[in-house]
């Protein structure tokens, strides 16, 4: 017998899905915890200590990866306890980390880099303060120099318009499509807060959106454009009834079994979306073209920061890099050379040439 399609098949993959998924349990690493000033033993205590200051979750799963990869590299060289490690084996680990690759073949990024010495210096300046070591040997590890790179260059509103034309709206899940890409470019949202929207943070009335739990753990109510609530009412009214199996949901976008979204599912179904007009790039992308098209119109950088929820104005400055136009105008009036210059008459025939 096959198997149901289109729309009316959302319920019968539902049971399906869930019945063969299942719950994956994290795998116990295998790391010595057996002395008392074991590297594995006080990564747990520093992790914990960490979820007790409530840092945000994805704060704590980067830096229990950038510590497993440490430990990893130690547990090679029987480096299992805290007074083991010295400066000079930090430094064998920065070298180490310049020479890994990843699984493209590709050199580690020096964010990334940085981004894992660092969670190594707050580590070992914790076990200093417990009194697990005596000397904090990260507290001198030079970090690697940043490199200033610019973001993407934003789409053109050409390409937004290509982009936003790409799901299908004839079918009902193609309306949900359209209406969280309308979203993403109308308010610049992080893919993670787009996920973990609800129902009732959205205000088709006084259209606006209210984000929770945004980066740091922060609320933000942000402005919502008239086509992007136009989208959505029709999203609410057409479609999300019948993806939803279960009233008690809250989620505002549903995936076809129901449920809310998953991040990384959310970046692969953008990336194929801009694949099919000839792009590279994925929600992150639409966020940067949010940003930049509003700079370029005359908005106030603060109030991108605050659209944007950047805690730091220096984050939101690398739009006013980013967008050329302004200089391009400025350029076009102020030097010289950029003047439109009126083509010299041609010669009439037969005329001599000084």
């Amino acid at each position: 017998m096959a198997a149901p399609k289109g729309i009316k098949a959302v319920e019968w993959l539902s049971r399906r899905a869930k019945a063969q998924r299942g719950g994956n349990d994290a795998k116990p690493d295998s790391f010595d915890r057996s002395a008392p000033d074991a590297l594995a033993l006080w990564r747990d205590a520093y992790l914990d200590q960490l979820r007790a200051r409530n840092y945000a979750e994805g704060t704590l799963e980067g830096r229990r990866d950038a510590l497993k990869v440490f430990l990893a590299w130690a547990s090679e060289r029987d480096l299992k306890h805290a007074a083991h490690i010295t400066r000079p084996i930090l430094e064998a680990y920065q070298r180490a980390l310049w020479r890994s690759t990843k699984a493209n073949g590709q050199r580690l990024g020096w964010s990334t880099q940085r981004t894992r010495l660092g969670v190594l210096k707050d580590f070992f300046r914790w076990l200093t303060k417990q009194n697990v070591i005596l000397h904090n040997p990260a507290s001198e590890l030079e970090l690697p120099r940043m490199e200033k790179r610019l973001p993407t260059a934003a789409l053109t509103l050409t390409q937004v318009e290509a982009l936003l034309a790409v799901p299908n709206v004839t079918d009902p899940l193609g309306v949900r499509d359209r209406a969280m890409l309308e979203l993403f470019y109308s308010c610049g949202l992080r893919r993670a807060e787009l996920c973990r929207l609800e129902l009732t943070d959205l205000n088709p009335e006084r259209r606006t959106l209210t984000i929770r739990r945004g980066k740091g753990k922060k609320d933000r109510v942000v402005p919502v454009g008239a086509r992007a609530v136009a989208w959505l009412e029709r999203y609410l009214k057409e479609v999300r009834p019948r993806l939803s199996l279960d009233t008690r949901t809250p989620a505002l976008f549903l995936t076809g079994y129901g449920d809310a979204f998953n991040p990384d599912v959310l970046s692969r179904m953008t990336a194929d979306w801009m694949k099919a007009t000839g792009l590279k790039g994925s929600c992150h992308l639409l966020r940067h073209t949010c940003a930049t098209h509003m700079l370029e119109g005359g908005a106030d950088i603060r109030y991108i920061q605050q659209l944007l929820g950047h805690e730091k104005l220096e984050t939101t400055a690398i739009y006013t890099e980013v967008t050329i136009r302004q200089l391009q105008e400025v350029h076009a009036r102020c030097h010289p050379a950029a003047r439109p210059v009126e083509p010299e008459k041609p010669l009439p025939p037969g005329a001599p040439i000084e």
